[in-house]
């Protein structure tokens, strides 16, 4: 039986595991990627990139090619059998808040693709038909067994990640429980040609006092995609297709379907697992977390598990931080995937329930309630806020320290433009760096030159005091653009206590 080693062995090449190999890959770790599948998902499947992956993308170097391959989502019309209730402009909602402040929709298919282009180009390619049989760890490794085209080899790895699936190899093999529960209702998916005038670049939501129903652009091409819920007198069927109910879709979206690319009904769950670690192995993406598709969050949060793991990892299998840097990922991201769950629970068992009471608030004043919100720059400020996960923050992580400003430790670093540029550029190195907004002092600069992490000073301009930072303060910036530690007054005195309790040494190779 042939064996091997690596650094780190991932399981499943869906956009967690990829995004994990690229962020890993730029930190110059030596890793090998296997999927059991044959080749990339073929159809579109998660379709919503949030403004956080494409903030995670530009740090990548690869946010140009996913812009140019997806659509930008400019408007969000609320529709009920009467009439367009309420519509948000999606193309700048955002506005100042992030260099990507507009709704974004790309295929999976197509966003695979991409992300496994920038992989090979890395050197790093997708082993395909390689199956995950068994694994065991011991203090120094693992040892995980795989099957590829019928020949068994044995891996041995520092760190093993399964980012393999709501059905995860992975998390059965550390025998994790997955509490949660499953949706009664049975939906639908459906690409389809649509005849008649409507717009490419929007989405509308359909509601009625029966159920609901999304409507949104999906390709270049011009396909629409199409999600809701199965009628309940067609749910108990044992085989449903398109034709099935068809007068019920037409009659909620208001589309009329003239070709059905895709087709598919399904059942939701909702469901975090118990651990997203246990020794050297871990879980994430859907393998950790599944949920509701409100709101466009889970493949952007299996996304951010594998930001938060990989910047870690790397940082210690380059010698540059100490271990107890990884223990912070699951009290990080599994709190993130607990609130995440409830809440985008709650939220579809509003837009879900048959109840008299829910389908009359959900057509009637469900639609003015949006109306509202979306009516002043705050309420599509806050709207923006709660979808694109920026305001993801780990301010109760134990690698989290101080405040400045209204920024804390563990939050992401507030966007703020320039004239010429703008303060998440410097990210782009992956690296360890610290942020003054005002004049970063000469003694400052001296007392953390034998760091050698880089001082970036910028302006301390209206935007900067609206963005809540602080004149002069400092704050010292984890890889991932999330604040480790903020002080006022350029005190380097806890900046420096943190990097020597982690022992991070910016530059060091990898061996």
């Amino acid at each position: 039986m042939e064996s091997s080693v690596t650094q780190v062995l991932i399981v499943g090449a869906g956009p967690t595991g990829l995004v994990l190999a690229l962020w890993l890959r730029r930190c110059g770790v030596d890793l090998r990627i296997i999927d059991k599948a044959s080749g990339p998902g073929e159809t579109s499947r998660a379709i919503a990139v949030q403004a956080r992956t494409l903030e995670f993308y530009r740090q990548l170097g690869i946010v140009d090619d996913v812009l140019a391959a997806g659509i930008r989502v400019e408007r969000l019309a609320v529709r009920t059998p009467s009439g367009v209730a309420a519509t948000l402009k999606l193309g700048d909602f955002g506005a100042g808040l992030s260099r990507y402040p507009f709704a974004f929709a790309l295929p999976q298919d197509i966003h695979e693709r991409i992300l496994v282009r920038h992989l090979e180009k890395a050197g790093v390619a997708v082993e395909r038909r390689a199956e995950l049989m068994s694994f065991e760890q011991d203090a120094a490794a693992v040892t995980a067994t795989v099957v590829k085209d019928g020949a068994s080899e044995v891996i041995r790895a520092a760190y093993l990640c399964g980012a393999d699936g709501a059905s995860s190899t992975v998390r059965h093999g550390l025998k994790l429980g997955f509490p949660g529960g499953t949706y009664e209702q049975s939906f639908y998916v459906a690409d389809v040609e649509v005849e008649g005038v409507i717009a490419r670049d929007g989405l509308n939501v359909c509601l009625d006092t029966h159920g609901f129903a999304i409507v949104l652009p999906v390709r270049q091409s011009g396909s629409v995609r199409l999600i809701g819920i199965v009628p309940a007198e067609n749910a108990a069927e044992e085989k449903i297709t398109f034709e099935t109910i068809r007068v019920e879709v037409e009659r909620i979206t208001g589309v009329a379907v003239k070709a059905v690319n895709w087709f598919s009904t399904y059942r939701l769950h909702h469901r975090v697992a118990e651990r997203f670690r246990v020794g050297r192995v871990f879980i994430a993406g859907d393998a950790g977390h599944i949920h509701s598709p409100a709101g466009g969050q889970g493949m952007n949060t299996g996304i951010g598990d594998a930001v938060n793991l990989g910047w870690k990892l790397a940082a210690v299998l380059g010698r540059r931080a100490d271990a107890r840097l990884i223990d912070s990922y699951e009290p990080e991201r599994i709190a993130f995937a607990r609130r995440l769950v409830a809440s985008t629970d709650r939220a579809f068992r509003v837009l879900t329930s048959r109840s008299v009471l829910a389908g009359l608030w959900r057509r009637y004043l469900m639609p003015r309630t949006i109306a509202l919100l979306v009516a002043t720059p705050a309420g599509a400020r806050f709207a923006f806020r709660t979808v694109s996960q920026i305001g993801i923050t780990y301010r109760d992580a134990a690698i989290s320290r101080g405040g400045a400003g209204r920024v804390r430790g563990g939050d992401r670093l507030p966007y703020v433009e320039a004239l010429s540029g703008d303060n998440f550029a410097p990210l782009s190195s992956l690296d360890w760096q610290v942020h003054v907004y005002g004049a970063a002092s000469p003694a400052f600069r001296a007392a953390l030159a034998p760091t050698g992490i880089p001082v970036h000073a910028f302006p301390f301009t209206p935007a900067a005091a609206e963005a809540g930072l602080s004149r002069d303060a400092a704050y010292l910036l984890r890889p991932d653009g999330h604040v480790a530690v903020a002080v006022e007054a350029q005190d380097p005195a806890p900046l420096l206590r943190y990097i020597e309790a982690f022992a991070i040494e910016p530059g060091a190779s990898v061996t």
